[in-house]
C-alpha cells in the first residue's frame, strides 16, 4: 500500500476520518490535499471523539508525518488553536509539516465569502462563511497570500494592498467594515516565527518518501459531488476533492499511485444548498438524521439525509478510478423493515442509468428505487462479513454490484475498531 488516495464518494461527511485513521496506523506520511476549515473529519480513538478541521487525519497516530499539502488553504488562526487544543488532549503536533505554497486564508476572505452570499440573496450557494471560496479565488486571479509570503515582509504588504485595493469596494457596498492594509500585514506577520519551523517542499518530502519505499496516504477533504468541476456546480466547494486534486493539491505524478478508496455512507447525505435526489424531507429523514448524528463537525448544521444513490456512488467510481468503496454508518440503518436504494434517475419520462449530463437534468431527477430487506439484529459488534445478518449481507452485495466497485470495509460503528474487513488495502 506505497500511495493511496481516500476521499469521499458522495457529497462529504461519509466518514473519511475514520477511514483516513484506520489506514493512518499502517501509515509513513499524511498529506491532506485539499480544502480547508470548511469541513471537518470525526474520529474516534478508544472512546475519544477529535473533531478535526485543518489538521489531518494521521496526526492521532504514533509515528506519522502528517503534512498540509499546496492544494490546501490556511486559515493560520483556527491552526493554531487546533493544534493547542488538540496538543491540550495529549496529541503531538510537533510532526505536522505544511507546504510552502499553501495558501493562507487572509481576514479580509472571511468578510468576503459573507458578502458575496448576502449579495446573491436566496441563490445563496450556502457556504461555511469562513473564506475557502474567496481563497481559492485569489489563487486562480493570482492575487493570492502563500505561507512562503511570511517570510518575505515587504512581498506580503504589497500582495495585501494589492488585494485589498480589489476588496474593500465590495465590503462597503455591503455595508461591511473595510480593512487596513498595514493592520491585516502586521497579523500575518505575527504567525512567521510560529509556522517557519513546519514549512517544507510538500512534493519532494512526498517523492521522497515513495522513493525510500515509504507508505503515504492522500487524504481528501469534501468530496466528488461537492467538486468545483465534476460536483453539482455551482453548489460544490472551490477545490478539487476527487483523484486528480491530490496529484495537483500534492505535487506528485499519477504513476506513483496504487490506490484509490472511495468512502460512502450506507445511505446518503448532503450540507448545503443544491440538488439532492434521494433526499427526504419528512420524518422519515428526520429519524434518519438522528439515528445517524448528522449534524455537521464544523458548523453544527444539520444534515440533509437520503437513501443510498447508486447513480452517485457509481459516478464517483468512474471519475476518481476507484479501487475499494469503505461503506460506513451501516449499523445506523438496522431496524428498518425495507431500505430502499436507488438505481437510476427519471428525467422528463426517461430513464437515466448514468449521472445526466447538464446540471438542469439533475435537478429534474426524481429517483428510481428498488426495496431491500432490511434486518433487525444489532451489528455494532460484527467484525467479519460472514457474521452480518443475511440481509445486511444482502444489502452489501447490491451496493457493490450497483456502484461497480467492491467493497472492501464495512463500517458499523464510530469507534476505530468498529469495522468490517473484507479485502485489505
Amino acid at each position: 500500500m506505497p500511495a493511496v488516495i481516500v476521499l469521499g464518494a458522495q457529497w462529504g461527511d461519509e466518514g473519511k476520518g475514520k477511514a483516513t485513521d484506520q489506514l493512518g496506523q499502517r501509515t509513513d506520511v499524511v498529506v491532506k490535499f485539499n480544502g480547508g476549515n470548511n469541513a471537518g473529519h470525526t474520529v474516534v480513538v478508544d472512546g475519544e471523539k477529535y473533531a478535526l478541521h485543518l489538521l489531518p487525519a494521521g496526526i492521532l497516530s504514533k509515528g506519522v508525518t502528517p503534512l498540509i499539502g499546496n492544494g490546501v488553504v490556511v486559515d493560520l488562526s483556527v491552526l493554531f488553536d487546533e493544534m493547542e487544543q488538540i496538543s491540550a488532549r495529549g496529541v503531538d503536533c510537533s510532526k505536522l509539516k505544511i507546504s510552502a505554497a499553501a495558501h493562507i486564508i487572509p481576514p479580509y476572505n472571511r468578510l468576503v465569502d459573507n458578502a458575496s452570499e448576502k449579495l446573491l440573496g436566496d441563490k445563496q450557494i450556502g457556504t461555511t462563511g469562513r473564506g475557502i471560496g474567496p481563497t481559492y479565488a485569489d489563487k486562480m486571479n493570482r492575487i493570492g497570500i502563500r505561507i512562503q509570503d511570511l517570510f518575505d515582509p515587504p512581498t506580503l504588504e504589497q500582495k495585501v494592498r494589492s488585494a485589498l485595493a480589489q476588496k474593500n469596494p465590495l465590503l462597503e457596498s455591503v455595508g461591511m467594515e473595510t480593512l487596513d492594509p498595514e493592520e491585516v500585514t502586521r497579523e500575518l506577520l505575527s504567525y512567521a516565527d510560529r509556522v517557519r519551523p513546519m514549512v517544507v517542499d510538500a512534493s519532494l518530502l512526498v517523492n521522497d518518501a515513495l522513493d525510500e519505499g515509504k507508505t503515504v496516504l492522500f487524504e481528501g477533504g469534501q468530496a466528488t459531488m461537492l467538486d468545483i468541476d465534476h460536483g453539482t456546480y455551482p453548489f460544490v466547494t472551490s477545490s478539487n476533492p476527487t483523484a486528480g486534486g491530490a496529484l495537483t493539491g500534492t505535487g506528485v505524478g499519477p504513476t506513483r499511485i496504487d490506490r484509490v478508496v472511495g468512502v460512502a455512507k450506507a445511505y446518503t447525505t448532503r450540507v448545503g444548498e443544491g440538488p439532492f435526489p434521494t433526499e427526504l424531507t419528512d420524518e422519515v429523514g428526520d429519524e434518519l438524521r438522528k439515528r445517524g448524528g448528522e449534524f455537521g463537525v464544523t458548523t453544527g448544521r444539520p444534515r440533509r439525509t437520503g437513501w443510498f444513490d447508486a447513480v452517485v456512488v457509481r459516478y464517483a467510481s468512474r471519475v476518481n478510478g476507484l479501487t475499494d468503496l469503505c461503506l460506513t454508518k451501516l449499523d445506523v440503518l438496522t431496524g428498518y423493515d425495507t431500505i430502499p436504494v436507488c438505481v437510476a434517475y427519471e428525467v422528463n419520462g426517461q430513464r437515466l442509468d448514468e449521472m445526466p449530463m447538464n446540471q438542469s437534468d439533475f435537478e429534474a431527477a426524481t429517483p428510481i428505487y428498488e426495496e431491500m430487506p432490511g434486518w433487525s439484529d444489532d451489528i455494532s459488534g460484527v467484525r467479519t462479513f460472514e457474521d452480518l445478518p443475511q440481509k445486511a449481507q444482502e444489502y452489501v452485495l447490491r451496493l457493490e454490484e450497483l456502484s461497480k466497485c467492491r467493497i472492501s470495509s464495512i463500517g458499523v460503528g464510530a469507534g476505530r475498531e468498529a469495522i468490517i474487513v473484507r479485502h485489505a488495502l
